[in-house]
């Protein structure tokens, strides 16, 4: 079972008493995609999941529709003590890469940070990630009349969410001032 000596130092060191009744939130990095079924697997085996959702606006060909998507496309939440059996049920799960920390040594969210998630999820507002867009980054333009042009951030008017992106067309430069959610970073 437990073969590596670490590892069993890892799992006696997570005590009910250190944390008190509650359990301490963990971060569970998952396959690309996978998780709402890693968050299905871990419920059924009795672990507590918390997966922020957001809604957002998605554009296919000829229609626009709301989807419900990961607000941390990637990660998941979980709320054990990581005894040995959880710690296994949790890493043995399809679609899971790792438990964040270092070393063995997993890193607790605070309980303050959750409960800040789940205000945001619960309040009804329209949530999103927000990209890291900083002047010099070349985006791609993936909605309205400039859909498909590259081009480079010039400035961002955070009042206003809006980015000030200049497009190469024809050999010649335009600027436009675009809502940051018409862009996505190019990789």
């Amino acid at each position: 079972m437990l073969n590596n000596v670490a590892e069993k130092k890892m799992l006696s060191q997570q005590e009910p008493g250190e944390y008190g009744e509650n359990p301490p939130w963990y971060v569970i990095h998952v396959c690309s995609r996978h998780e709402v079924k890693v968050e299905f697997g871990l419920k059924r085996k009795g672990l507590e999941i918390f997966l922020p959702r957001t809604k957002v606006r998605s554009r296919r060909r000829d229609r626009v529709q709301m989807l419900e998507v990961p607000l941390f496309p990637g990660y998941l939440f979980v709320r054990s003590f990581l005894q040995s059996s959880d710690y296994y049920n949790i890493i043995k799960q399809n679609g899971v890469v790792r438990i964040l920390g270092s070393k063995w040594q997993y890193t607790p969210v605070p309980e303050e940070t959750l409960t800040s998630i789940k205000a945001l999820v619960n309040s009804g507002q329209p949530i999103f990630p927000w990209k890291r867009l900083e002047p010099g980054k070349r985006v791609r333009v993936v909605d309205g009349p400039l859909a498909g042009a590259t081009g480079v951030i010039l400035r961002v008017k955070k009042d206003k969410r809006r980015l000030v992106v200049g497009v190469n067309l024809l050999g010649r430069s335009v600027c436009a001032e675009l809502s940051d959610e018409t862009v996505e970073i190019e990789a």
